[in-house]
């Protein structure tokens, strides 16, 4: 039952026969084999089915919703019977926003170093993928903005505040500045990520608020293209302040601060809300506390 509620989990997200087989490592006979068998079991039809998938149905919608919580159990279950047999073990696939992955070493270093048996992956997500991807089970945390936009029913830990910078080539004309406002950075090129980011949306929050509107003519959603735009002196960006110090050293790159207001944001661990939390997100937990504090 659990296996099939899996390829039923996966066909939900793929929202395709083919890719939700392949994604579960079966073929495509076995999984749509696997729902019928589900449908049978339950006594309800699930999917809509015509030459392709076309949705669930509103019983379908109810199973998932139950799947869901079903399949986290069992996992929780298997984490915690593991946890006994053999210590803390296991897979964390974290979430992180662009602007924090140059600072997510923080707290998975010293995490490794304290449960070796536990391998991390790092995955760079819109703080809304990040949500999306903890409710649907594809992630186990993320690290994102804690109090910029709602986040639901999560656990939260603060890790660290944000502030902005201007970062612009050495010959660029605000680059002899100690400081500048949100209104004289939107006079200048700018390279942003794109909208789907929170970082952008909290630029733009604070460019308006300073009477301007800005429409960069690069925007990405990689730190490393906008990075190295600015190292081309035709345009500045606008990154945290813990970004702006990993690139300064070498000197090909100003950091400003921008005040009128000096913004600050706070970035944080984030992950389902469950009491007990499974014996590897708690470790992950309190190791965010500790660097937190």
């Amino acid at each position: 039952m659990i296996d099939k509620l899996e390829m039923f989990i996966a066909l939900a997200k793929e929202r395709h026969f083919g890719r939700a087989a392949e994604a579960c490592g079966v073929t495509q006979p076995s999984l749509s084999g696997a729902i019928r068998q589900l449908e049978e079991q339950l006594g309800v039809q699930l999917v809509y089915r015509g030459s392709r998938f076309q949705g669930l149905t509103p019983e379908g919608q109810r199973v998932l919703d139950r799947a869901l919580t079903i399949v986290r159990d069992m996992r929780d279950l298997k984490d915690e019977m593991r946890t006994i047999r053999s210590g803390l073990s296991g897979h964390l696939r974290i979430g992180v926003i662009p602007t924090a992955l140059p600072m997510v070493a923080d707290l998975t270093g010293p995490f490794t170093a304290r449960h070796p048996n536990v391998s991390v992956a790092i995955l760079s997500r819109t703080s809304a993928e990040i949500l999306a991807g903890i409710e649907s089970l594809d992630l186990e945390a993320g690290i994102t903005y804690l109090d910029n936009e709602p986040l639901g029913r999560v656990a939260q830990v603060p890790l660290y505040t944000e502030f902005y910078r201007l970062l612009c080539a050495p010959g660029s004309p605000l680059a002899t500045r100690p400081r500048v406002t949100w209104a004289e950075v939107a006079a200048v090129p700018l390279c942003l990520l794109t909208s789907d980011n929170q970082n952008r949306r909290i630029v733009n929050q604070h460019l308006a608020e300073a009477g301007a509107q800005v429409t960069p003519s690069i925007e990405s959603n990689s730190i490393i293209a906008l990075i190295s735009h600015v190292l081309t002196g035709q345009w500045a960006s606008i990154v945290p302040k813990k970004l702006a110090d990993m690139f300064v050293m070498e000197g090909r790159v100003v950091s400003i601060p921008i005040v009128e207001p000096e913004a600050e944001h706070t970035v944080g661990l984030i992950a389902a809300r469950r009491d007990p939390q499974t014996p590897v997100l708690q470790a992950l937990i309190d190791d965010a506390v500790r660097m937190g504090a």
